[in-house]
């Protein structure tokens, strides 16, 4: 389940210099046009029920986000570097910060419930709950793993909850008289342009063959823009084919199996243009092909044209890696917007993913230039990274839990309980899940008050124990060279911090939004305060868990790797922020 709340925030700040190292950067930018494929609106469909049988409950998707299988024997290898966890760096925590953000409201946001069962039911169980959030004109938009509901700030409930099979304009993921699937639609994010008052929602779909269950190969990002600043009306829906095999007039980049996948999609914006950047895999076979950003214009993308240019540009071959790894765009409160060289967008990585070490001591800053350019005919854009000296930060460990109720371990290791899961085998006593904590990547950016603010996950010592921390940064961007204002990390003795996110006002005004974990906590959402004077304040617990994960993806009998939580979100609107993590707000026993 998720929670959101409406922060308010105050902060001061100032600035520090510190030593950083450039990279050469390049040009050249391929663009072609994709075509409308018509508009669509919300409308609510009743709850299906309960059919109780257990069969048919995991996409193909839960290959692609659990690195398990289905019933095809699919698996797709996501694999950077080692991913080997990076040895933790020792703190004590952070002091409180001048910024002394508190909740104005809360409510509850979509649940497991609302994903299962919408569409009359004909969805399936998915974990991991991968939130897309976003907020403007009165309204907040939240969607997840594969559902969507509209509030107004107060947290009335206007629409929802709405599947997003429904809204693409797909047939439903799985019709459960037929067993015909739909299309697989994954990793919702949203943004709500503040300048040009338009919503922007993006999902990954992977098509089938037919109504089986088997993946075509063909992938793209599917991008909706609201034709108001009102998300309930009507939007224009556009596919940005992205299997990148030279099909559908995408390049040809050679991935192994012959065709490309776009995953972990995100979005960013400047005054010209919208952003989006996926990782590339390989669909069928191994293999990593760099980063990819796709370019947009701004203005033609809101005129919800018949057809609009998207310029694709890759990060394969480029930085001290080889690649970039979740080349985070920057999302910007307003419009604080940079003009210098020609308008530019700015993107936040992490390198801790490409040594065995898993740990790293700088960060890049990715610089697109002259985006002013894309409302020409020709785009002509630049791409360059720039290597940011850090401390020490690594991957993650998996975070432990709280002692509690486990009642689905203790259903796979009863006779008469087990095979009502869908799981195999005979009974069999499972060790208890521990949650996913990331690999390190970031996972929130945002430019504000002319600095990019940034977040993720790294391992800790604290109280002489490894857990899961956040690291984040403060930096000043220019032209000739990136400072790093301030750094720290967070953590919390005894308990984990996971799957951070960056929301900061006009002024500065910050707040990150994590999951705190542990031994005294059940999944719970927090939140702490931001500011370039102090750091990071002490940590809020907003919303306190009940009770403890005790998900399908934790399990062998299902899964190859716990997926719980994956990413949070925050949304800025004027001097307010939103900010929606998941938690358990429920316990049971067996």
């Amino acid at each position: 389940m998720t929670k959101l709340f409406r922060l308010a925030a105050s902060a001061a700040a100032v600035s520090a210099a510190f030593a950083v190292t450039a990279a050469a950067s390049y040009a050249g930018t391929p663009t072609r046009t994709i075509i409308s494929s018509g508009t669509s609106s919300f409308a609510d469909a009743p709850y299906g029920t309960d059919a109780g049988n257990g069969t048919d409950e995991f996409s193909i998707l839960d290959a692609i986000d659990g690195d398990g299988s289905d019933s095809q024997g699919a698996a797709i290898d996501r694999t950077v570097g080692s991913a080997n966890v990076g040895n933790g760096v020792t703190t004590s925590g952070a002091a409180r910060a001048k910024s002394n953000p508190e909740v104005q409201a809360s409510w509850l946001g979509l649940n497991f419930f609302d994903q299962r069962f919408s569409n009359g039911g004909n969805q399936f169980s998915v974990e991991p709950p991968d939130q897309g959030l976003c907020a403007g004109n009165g309204y907040v938009v939240e969607s997840t793993n594969d559902v969507l509901k509209v509030f107004d700030t107060a947290g009335t409930l206007l629409r929802g909850p709405v599947d997003l099979n429904t809204f693409y304009g797909y047939a439903a993921a799985i019709n459960r008289t037929t067993g015909a699937r739909g299309p697989s639609v994954t990793d919702p994010v949203c943004y709500y342009d503040a300048p040009t008052g338009r919503f922007v929602h993006v999902v990954l779909t992977l098509d089938h063959v037919g109504t089986s269950s088997s993946l075509s190969g063909t992938n793209h990002l599917d991008v909706a823009v609201s034709k108001t600043s009102d998300p309930l009306g009507d939007w224009a829906i556009y596919k940005i084919p992205v299997q990148n095999n030279g099909t559908q007039g995408t390049p040809n980049h050679g991935c192994a199996g012959g065709f490309c996948l776009g995953d972990y999609p995100h979005i960013g914006a400047d005054r010209n243009g919208i952003y989006l950047t996926t990782n590339e895999f390989a669909l069928f076979g191994p293999g990593f092909y760099g980063a990819q950003v796709l370019a947009i214009s701004k203005s033609e993308l809101m005129a919800g044209g018949f057809g609009i240019n998207v310029s694709s540009l890759n990060t394969l071959g480029s930085g001290p890696d080889g690649a970039g790894f979740t080349v985070w765009p920057a999302t910007t409160p307003g419009e604080q917007y940079d003009g210098a060289q020609g308008g530019t967008e700015y993107f936040l990585s992490s390198r801790a993913v490409f040594p065995d070490s898993g740990t790293a001591d700088s960060i890049l800053v990715w610089r697109l230039t002259n985006t002013k350019s894309l409302d020409s005919a020709a785009p002509d854009l630049g791409l360059s990274p720039e290597m940011v000296q850090t401390s020490t930060y690594g991957v993650p460990p998996k975070s432990d839990q709280k002692a509690g109720s486990l009642p689905l371990r203790d259903c796979l290791a009863n006779a008469a309980c087990r095979p009502r899961t869908g799981a195999g085998g005979p009974p069999s006593v499972a060790l208890e899940s521990k949650l996913d904590s990331s690999d390190s990547r970031f996972t929130g950016v945002a430019y504000a008050n002319g600095k990019l603010w940034g977040a993720l996950g790294t391992a800790v010592n604290v109280g002489s124990a490894l857990k899961a921390g956040i690291a984040w940064y403060i930096l000043k961007p220019s032209p000739a060279k990136t400072t790093l204002s301030k750094e720290g990390v967070l953590a919390v003795a005894g308990n984990n911090v996971t799957y951070p996110t960056v929301g900061v006002t006009t002024s500065g005004r910050g707040v990150l939004g994590f999951t705190l974990v542990g031994a005294d906590y059940f999944p719970s959402a927090a939140y702490a305060s931001i500011d370039d004077k102090v750091g990071v304040g002490d940590v809020h617990v907003a919303a306190l868990g009940a009770g403890p994960q005790d998900g399908f993806t934790g399990y062998r009998a299902f899964s190859n790797r716990p997926r719980w939580g994956d990413y949070g979100a925050a949304a800025v609107d004027g001097d307010t922020i939103y900010i929606a993590n998941e938690y358990i707000d429920q316990t049971c026993t067996f």
